[in-house]
């Protein structure tokens, strides 16, 4: 199997994916009828992971919250029009129990998926959710102490925070899950991890999970982190993470956790046992458009880095194709995606697709294909295939004025990789709405002498330039605003 150093991962809304397969088939389609051909081509793609979200068993008492909710119906509008009741399945994230959904053909039609991918190389990735469990999960019944519980005056005083829940010792208020800046989630009750029987429950479901893929996608994982969770409830917790890794890796030792995480708690995560976190701070400075803050933060060493997780869109941000103009969506996925880390991609975003598919949905809307916007993903998914962006080696360059007083070199954003072998490649990324120019210092001092070809790989570039001037002074650019080059670098007999 496939263990490339910088791999590639491809998120799918599985409920969705689905349903498109029903229409065509004329019934309801399960895992099973996942066709062949669409996982050789998720392979030849260049991808090394495939991540199906919502494939779990969720129940009726989440889904009516979703379908009675009027702000999420709202929403749900926004993206279809035509919305009906069957579209709305309730959350994915809103979980009765750790085995497939019974629609999507239980676990034996994710074992067979499974081995499927596992014969074209390709990895499965899954959900885990730490923080909450759907209001009619059975440990509501069986183990009420799992959960945070609340007073009477906390439901009147909150009522966003805690609702009243019937069980067979009588009623109880229960909070709902939460993050500590936002109301909670009224379709999940939160979870107690300052009961140690609760964190052993679920490394249980860990495990139980470990059995069925070859890692987990954790939501907002840092909400269990214990001085997070103790600002949160006001209840003290013990580290999760570290047993949790721990145990799962003792029976699956390459087994992989990524963490969905913000409030810069990134290297808190890694440092806990998870492979890869999401590099939210990188996205959110690309969406502000400024060369220099995107720079500074590929400054980081190395070993933080490469187990980054980076993205331009997944289920819970806003579409790309939305949210940037076409140039600079380019110009930001050339420094995503060829940055060190984990490259991580999202169902429709190579198509263009401009409207956010609630994780309640089960059914997308009809949208056009921006043929652009997908020859420009072919071309990246090309250039990402390459061993030398897999498993070479990085590093950032540094780009200096063009002539004295020329503010706009600060503009670029300029990196190179290479390999033992003598494979070479430059990018450079003039990261601004202004045209800029500037020279890029090379570190390649075994240049001096030689001719050397400098081949554009998304675009139709090509420059012979002479080895010594390229070591002594730079290559010297001119780039329209948002505009990029992804050299690679020969030398010429």
């Amino acid at each position: 199997m496939n263990t490339a150093f910088h791999p590639s991962l491809f998120q799918i809304n599985t409920r969705v994916w689905l349903t498109e397969l029903s229409q065509g088939l004329g019934r309801p389609a399960t895992l099973d009828d996942i066709p062949d051909t669409e996982l050789e081509r998720l392979a030849e793609m260049g991808f090394d992971w495939i991540w199906l979200l919502s494939v779990w068993q969720t129940g009726p008492a989440a889904q009516s919250v979703s379908r009675t909710n009027l702000d999420w119906r709202h929403q749900f509008e926004e993206t279809l029009p035509d919305l009906r009741e069957t579209d709305i399945a309730g959350s994915g994230f809103a979980i009765t129990d750790y085995t497939v959904h019974s629609s999507l053909g239980g676990d034996a039609a994710l074992a067979r998926l499974r081995e499927r991918l596992k014969q074209r190389g390709l990895r499965l990735l899954l959900d885990f959710v730490p923080n909450h469990m759907a209001p009619d999960h059975p440990w509501v019944e069986q183990h009420p102490d799992y959960f945070v519980h609340g007073s009477d005056a906390d439901f009147a005083k909150a009522p966003q925070n805690y609702c009243r829940v019937r069980t067979s010792r009588g009623p109880l208020v229960l909070a709902y899950g939460r993050d500590p800046y936002f109301d909670g989630w009224p379709d999940t009750l939160q979870l107690n991890y300052g009961n140690p029987n609760l964190q052993h429950a679920m490394i249980g479901e860990l495990l139980r999970i470990a059995k069925q893929c070859d890692g987990v996608r954790c939501d907002m994982a840092m909400l269990v982190l214990p001085e997070i969770f103790e600002r949160t409830w006001h209840i003290h917790a013990e580290l999760f993470w570290p047993q949790a890794t721990q145990h799962v890796r003792k029976q699956f030792p390459a087994f992989i956790f990524m963490a969905e995480v913000y409030w810069d708690m990134e290297w808190t995560l890694q440092q806990q046992g998870f492979d890869y976190a999401y590099d939210k701070r990188l996205y959110d400075r690309l969406r502000e458009g400024h060369a220099r803050p995107v720079r500074e933060h590929l400054y980081a060493g190395l070993d933080y880095q490469q187990k980054l997780a980076r993205f331009l869109e997944n289920h819970d941000e806003p579409r790309v194709a939305a949210t940037f103009t076409p140039e600079m969506h380019q110009a930001a996925a050339i420094v995503t995606f060829l940055s060190p880390g984990l490259r991580f991609f999202h169902q429709g975003q190579f198509e263009g697709r401009k409207k956010r598919i609630s994780p309640h949905l089960i059914r997308a809307p009809l949208e056009p294909v921006s043929e652009a916007c997908q020859q420009f993903y072919e071309d990246l998914l090309a250039v990402l295939r390459e061993p030398i962006v897999r498993d070479g080696q990085w590093r950032l360059l540094d780009c200096v004025p063009a002539w004295e007083g020329n503010w706009t070199s600060d503009c670029f954003i300029s990196w190179s990789w290479e390999k033992n072998d003598g494979q070479r490649q430059m990018i450079v990324v003039n990261y601004a709405p202004n045209q800029s120019q500037c020279f890029v210092q090379l570190p390649f001092s075994d240049l001096a002498g030689q001719a050397v070809r400098l081949k554009d790989l998304m675009g139709l570039a090509s420059y012979d330039r002479d080895g010594s001037a390229l070591v002594s002074r730079g290559l010297y650019l001119d780039l329209p605003p948002w505009g990029y080059h992804v050299f690679q670098i020969t030398t010429l007999p």
